[in-house]
């Protein structure tokens, strides 16, 4: 492999396996494995079509200058989301789960096995699309991002309000549609300030890079 070749990995995962115990206890490996490389991880969670993957596009764009990126994609099937991150010159892991709506630790440990993680600065991790499987799964990671957009109508919050409660920062995505749409953010606002009067929200559309720079500042990039 030359110096300019990006890699992309495939790794097929048996979910009916017990490879390292409880979800906690690989979580803890995880950010034990993690710290020692000096990476900051960042998970990204939401239903499928919020834009997780474009949020990812957009951060790569305005930090892959100063770090060195690694993203990995879970999904039940296809390479779709890595080969978009990957147009951008950043390396991914792909984690297809056949059956399972999200990731859990030990995917990731057993993902992350032979791949040399002193080579980066900072990991993405989106998971599979889904609002509600990912919240009860920490990964190891430093942040979990959870990703709401204006597509998805006004009560995505109040329908989930123990997965925006576990989230440590929302996103509110494709806020350039909101006029269209009749989208009322400021009420979407309030919904998760009655789960969570202080949790950090960002204001963001993925496609235009509006509110882009001011996530990347709040994730110490």
């Amino acid at each position: 492999m030359n110096g300019s070749q990006k890699e992309h990995r495939t790794v097929n995962l048996d979910i009916h396996k017990d490879l390292f115990g409880a979800n906690e206890e690989a979580a803890a490996l995880n950010k034990k494995k993690f710290k020692e490389f000096g990476l900051t991880v960042i998970d990204i969670m939401g239903s499928v079509g919020t834009g997780k993957t474009q949020l990812i596009e957009a951060l790569c764009e305005r930090i892959r200058g100063k770090h060195r990126i690694l993203m990995v994609a879970g999904d039940l099937a296809t390479t779709i989301d890595a080969d978009r991150v990957g147009s951008h010159e950043i390396d991914t892991v792909q984690i297809n789960t056949g059956t399972a709506c999200h990731l859990d630790a030990r995917m990731i440990r057993v993902a992350l096995t032979d791949v040399d993680l002193s080579k980066y600065d900072v990991v993405f991790i989106e998971n599979v699309g889904n609002l509600i499987c990912p919240a009860g799964y920490p990964l190891g990671a430093d942040k979990k991002i959870v990703v709401v957009s204006v597509t998805e109508g006004p009560y995505m919050v109040r329908k989930h309000p123990l997965t925006i409660k576990m989230a440590d920062i929302i996103v509110i995505n494709k806020i350039d549609l909101a006029e269209v749409l009749e989208f009322n953010i400021d009420a979407l606002v309030r919904d998760i300030r009655e789960v969570d009067a202080d949790l950090p929200i960002f204001q963001v559309s993925s496609k235009t890079g509006l509110g882009i720079d001011k996530l990347s500042s709040a994730l110490g990039f």
